[in-house]
């Protein structure tokens, strides 16, 4: 159950981000607002790169290792840094540059792409519910495109001290009236 309702909440950070980026980015609305599922894929995707829904995750090793040649004990807390990997120009053509036809050119590496943890979901430190959450976002991307609203004047910068961080106002949007029944 906790792996359906975790990343349902996340969906809702990671909607609040696809929304910052269209506000950002507006050039993206349209075809988003087609329904192109391949570049609604990709838009959930560079979301989850490109936004630091958690700028680092932590944990601890369970057992004795060695990193780059560097020995970690057992029980040692480990960070890792996911905003900065995704912002890593060795792996990143444009790291800083919202762009989600990276994502289009070529599949997402396991280990390149760790918003939600790394490894694999079944003996890592990965949410198994990682399919569930990129399934929404992409269908909520495209309904987000296809809503008429504003956005008044709040403050939008993201802080990376926080975790889960969002942009300091939220996201505040005022939605037209829709016509129709």
């Amino acid at each position: 159950m906790l792996n359906v309702i975790r990343p349902t909440v996340a969906v809702a950070w990671y909607v609040t981000f696809a929304a910052h980026a269209l506000h950002r980015w507006p050039e993206h609305r349209p075809r988003l607002r087609d329904g192109d599922p391949a570049f609604a894929e990709a838009f959930a995707q560079e979301v989850r790169r490109f936004y630091p829904f958690a700028p680092y995750v932590g944990g601890r090793a369970v057992q004795d290792l060695t990193w780059r040649g560097e020995p970690v004990p057992e029980g040692t807390m480990i960070l890792l840094d996911v905003y900065g990997q995704h912002h890593d120009e060795a792996r990143w053509k444009r790291p800083y540059s919202f762009r989600p036809e990276r994502f289009l050119d070529a599949g997402v590496g396991r280990d390149d792409l760790i918003p939600q943890g790394g490894g694999d979901p079944h003996t890592g430190h990965r949410c198994p519910g990682e399919a569930v959450t990129v399934g929404l976002l992409r269908e909520l991307a495209v309904r987000l495109a296809r809503l008429r609203y504003s956005v008044p004047p709040q403050d939008l910068r993201i802080p990376l001290r926080r975790i889960p961080t969002l942009p300091r106002s939220g996201f505040v949007m005022a939605v037209a009236r829709q016509s129709g029944g």
